[in-house]
C-alpha cells in the first residue's frame, strides 16, 4: 500500500518522520483555546440528522453493493477512500462509510448500525467520539481504521493493555485482509525487529505505553531530533544509530481515549537505563528503621491524597541529632531529609497488594491504578522503588539514568491527525478540547439501555461492607445470574475471594497475579452462575457475552465495592453489564470508612449514616470526586509545564526529544 501524508494545518516538526511540531501554548493562547472550547462545547449540534443522514446511505444503494463482487466492492472503495480520509469530502466520506460497512458484512459477519459509522466518521474528522459501553467501539475503530490504511495513511489504534491489542487485531482482522491490509500488533516483550515489522504494517494496534516507550528509543537513538537529511549524514560516517522502529506519527485512534489522554497524563513516561548498584546500600534499611520511630503529627505530616510526606520542624531535628553519628549520606541535611521522606511513603502510603506486589521471582512489580496490572520494567523514581525493595527484605534493583522523557500531552499532540473513543468523555471534554484539539461528539445508543442501577447501600466500616456483598453474591448466584465485583486492589479481591471460599461460593479472581488468564476469565464471565472477582483489569474494553438463558435471568449483575477517583472509572465497570440493549443490574456497595470517602468527603463525611445510602452517600461522593479530579487536574498541568521547560533546556544541547 502506498503510503500518503496527511495534509496538516500549522508547521510540522523538523524531523525525519512526518509529525507536529510541538509548540509551546502561552497562557494567554491557553486562556482563548479553553473559552474556545467552553463556546464549542455549547453549540454542538445534534447527531440525530447525521444519523439520519447516515442511515438514508446505507439504505439507498444497498442492493446495489450487495450485487458487487468482491474485486469490484475494493476497487470502488480504493476509488474513494482518498478523497474521503485525506480531504474529508463529505460525499465521499459517506460513500466509503457505506463500502466498508459492506466489506464488514462479508467478512466479519457483522452489519454496522448507523451509529458505528458515525463513530468512524467522527474519528476520521479527528474528533473524540463517546459511545455508550457496548456499542461496538472495536468495530468502529476498525472501520475508520481499515479507511485510512485503504487511503495510503500508516494508522495506530492504540489502547490500553496487550490483551486489548491483540483481541482487536484479532477481531478486525479479515476486515483488513479483505482490503488488502497488513496489520500488525505490538506487545510488551517483542524485540526490537518484531516491532519494526508491525509498525511498518498498514495498520498498527498497540498500547499507549509500548508506544511512547518505542518512539523515545527511536529519538535517543538519533540523538535527539534529527531530519531526514542529518540522519543520512550520520549514516556516510557510520555515526547513525539503528533504524528506527516507527515511521512518523500520521493517525492515531485512541481508544479508552480519558484514561490515556487524562488519567495517564499525570505521569511523564521515562526512558532509563541501568546504572550500576546503588551507592549506600545500607541507608536504605537504616532510613527505614529512623521512619519507624518518627510520629505522626509531631514529626512529620502524612498528605495522604497526594501520596506525599512533609517533614516537620520537631522531625528534622531529631533526624539531624539521631543521624549524626551516622556517615555517608546522613551528613548531608538534603539527602537524610531525602531519605527519611522516602522511607516514610514506602511505610505509610505504598502498600503492597494495592500499589505493587512481589512475583513469582521476588521483584517488585508496580501495579497501575486505573487498569489493575503490573507494569514489567517499571519503576519508581528517586529511590523510593529501592526503598520499598528494603521494605520487604527484597534485594535492591540497580539505580537508573534517565535517557528521555515526555508527557502523553506532548506526544499525542505530534500526530498529525488524531482522534479517540471512549464511553465516558464528556466530564474531561474540555480539558481534550485545549490540550489536545480534541473536539468530543457524543454518539446516541443504538439501542436504548436496558440496565438498571440499584440504590447504592453503605456499610458501617470495611468489615460489614465484605459481609454485605457477599451476601448480596449468594442471593444473586441462588438464582443462577452471573455476578462481577469490581474492586480497587490486589488486595480486596483476594480478601472477598476468601470470604467467598469460606461460604462455599465458587468463584474466579482476575488481578493482576491471574492476567495470562485474563481471556478465559472474561469469557466465562457471563454464563449462568458465574462469579467473578476482579480489579480494574475487567473494568474497561472487557465484552462479557451472555450465556444462554442469562438475559431471562437480568442479565449480569455487577457489584460495585469502593468509588474510584474518578466517576469516569466508575462508569466504566457499571457498563460491563447493560449492553448493546441487554438487561442488566449494578449496585454499589461502600463502606463509611473506604480511603476516598474517608480523605475526601469533607463535612459530608460526618453526615454519613451506615444502613443507608440515599443523597447523603451521594452528596460525599461528589464532593469526594470532584476534589480528586480538581487535584488530578492541576498535577497533569504541572507535570507538562514541567516536561516544557525540561525539553526547552535540553533544546541549547541538541537533545531535546
Amino acid at each position: 500500500m502506498t503510503m500518503l501524508s496527511l495534509p496538516v494545518r500549522g508547521p510540522l516538526a523538523r524531523s525525519a518522520h512526518p509529525e507536529r511540531e510541538d509548540k509551546t501554548v502561552h497562557a494567554a493562547d491557553e486562556w482563548v483555546l479553553s473559552a474556545a472550547a467552553r463556546l464549542r462545547q455549547g453549540l454542538v449540534r445534534p447527531a440525530g440528522g447525521a444519523l439520519a443522514r447516515l442511515r438514508q446511505a446505507l439504505e439507498a444503494g444497498e442492493a446495489e453493493r450487495r450485487a458487487l463482487d468482491d474485486e469490484a466492492l475494493r476497487t470502488a472503495l480504493r476509488a474513494v477512500a482518498p478523497a474521503a480520509v485525506r480531504e474529508l469530502k463529505p460525499a465521499a466520506l459517506d460513500e466509503a462509510l457505506v463500502l466498508v460497512a459492506e466489506a464488514a458484512r462479508r467478512t466479519l459477519g457483522m452489519t454496522p448500525y448507523p451509529t458505528q459509522l458515525l463513530g468512524a466518521e467522527t474519528l476520521l474528522r479527528g474528533r473524540l467520539a463517546e459511545m455508550n459501553t457496548g456499542e461496538g467501539k472495536t468495530l468502529t475503530a476498525g472501520l475508520a481504521a481499515c479507511l485510512a490504511g485503504v487511503a495510503g495513511v500508516p494508522t495506530h489504534v492504540v489502547t490500553v493493555n496487550d490483551y486489548l491489542a491483540e483481541r482487536d487485531a484479532e477481531k478486525t482482522g479479515p476486515l483488513m485482509a479483505f482490503m488488502g491490509l497488513r496489520v500488525g500488533v505490538v506487545i510488551g516483550g517483542m524485540d526490537p525487529a518484531a516491532k519494526r515489522r508491525a509498525y511498518a504494517c498498514d495498520v498498527a494496534y498497540c498500547t499507549n505505553k509500548d508506544l511512547v516507550f518505542d518512539y523515545l528509543r527511536d529519538r535517543v537513538e538519533a540523538q535527539g531530533r534529527a531530519t531526514d537529511a542529518q540522519l543520512k549524514v550520520r549514516r556516510l560516517y557510520g555515526a547513525a544509530g539503528g533504524e528506527p522502529m516507527l515511521r512518523g506519527l500520521h493517525f492515531a485512534i485512541v481508544d479508552e481515549a480519558d484514561s490515556i489522554l487524562i488519567d495517564e497524563a499525570r505521569t511523564p513516561l521515562i526512558l532509563a537505563e541501568k546504572a550500576g548498584a546503588v551507592a549506600h546500600a545500607g541507608a536504605f534499611e537504616q532510613a527505614l528503621a529512623l521512619a519507624r520511630q518518627l510520629r505522626p503529627g509531631t514529626d512529620f505530616e502524612l498528605l495522604a491524597a497526594r501520596r506525599a510526606v512533609h517533614l516537620l520542624p520537631a522531625g528534622r531535628d531529631w533526624l539531624a541529632a539521631t543521624a549524626a553519628d551516622l556517615d555517608g549520606p546522613w551528613r548531608i541535611r538534603h539527602a537524610r531529609e531525602h531519605l527519611a521522606v522516602q522511607a516514610l511513603r514506602a511505610l505509610h502510603l505504598y502498600h503492597r497488594d494495592r500499589h505493587y506486589l512481589i512475583d513469582d521471582e521476588g521483584q517488585v512489580q508496580i501495579i497501575d491504578e486505573y487498569t489493575g496490572r503490573v507494569l514489567p520494567g517499571r519503576t519508581w523514581e528517586q529511590g523510593l522503588h529501592q526503598m520499598i525493595e528494603a521494605k520487604e527484605g527484597r534485594p535492591l534493583s540497580e539505580q537508573t539514568r534517565t535517557l528521555a522523557r515526555i508527557t502523553y500531552q506532548r506526544f499525542f499532540t505530534r500526530y498529525l491527525r488524531l482522534a479517540g473513543m471512549t464511553g465516558t468523555g464528556r466530564e474531561v471534554a474540555h480539558e481534550l478540547a485545549v490540550v489536545y484539539r480534541l473536539r468530543t461528539t457524543v454518539i446516541p445508543p443504538h439501542r436504548p439501555s436496558q440496565r438498571r442501577m440499584l440504590p447504592a447501600r453503605l456499610c458501617a466500616d470495611e468489615a460489614a461492607k465484605w459481609q454485605a456483598v457477599a451476601d448480596v453474591v449468594a442471593q444473586h448466584h441462588a438464582l443462577g445470574q452471573p455476578v462481577l465485583v469490581g474492586t480497587r486492589s490486589v488486595e480486596a479481591s483476594e480478601r472477598l475471594a476468601r470470604l467467598l471460599s469460606g461460604r462455599g461460593l465458587p468463584h474466579q479472581v482476575l488481578n493482576a497475579r491471574q492476567d495470562a488468564q485474563e481471556a478465559a476469565i472474561v469469557a466465562r464471565a457471563g454464563e449462568r452462575g458465574a462469579i467473578t472477582v476482579a480489579t480494574n483489569m475487567a473494568g474497561r474494553g472487557t465484552d462479557i457475552a451472555l450465556g444462554e438463558g442469562v438475559r431471562a435471568l437480568g442479565g449480569l449483575m455487577v457489584i460495585l465495592t469502593e468509588y474510584h477517583e474518578s466517576p469516569r472509572i466508575d462508569r466504566q465497570l457499571v457498563g460491563r453489564c447493560g449492553r448493546q440493549g441487554d438487561p442488566g443490574l449494578a449496585l454499589a456497595v461502600v463502606a463509611a470508612d473506604d480511603e476516598l470517602l474517608r480523605q475526601r468527603g469533607g463535612p459530608w463525611h460526618a453526615l454519613l449514616q451506615p444502613g443507608e445510602g440515599g443523597w447523603r452517600l451521594d452528596q460525599c461522593r461528589r464532593h469526594a470526586q470532584a476534589d480528586a479530579e480538581r487535584q488530578h487536574a492541576r498535577t497533569r498541568r504541572d507535570t507538562l509545564r514541567q516536561d516544557r521547560r525540561l525539553d526547552q533546556l535540553l533544546a541549547f544541547s541538541g537533545e531535546a526529544i
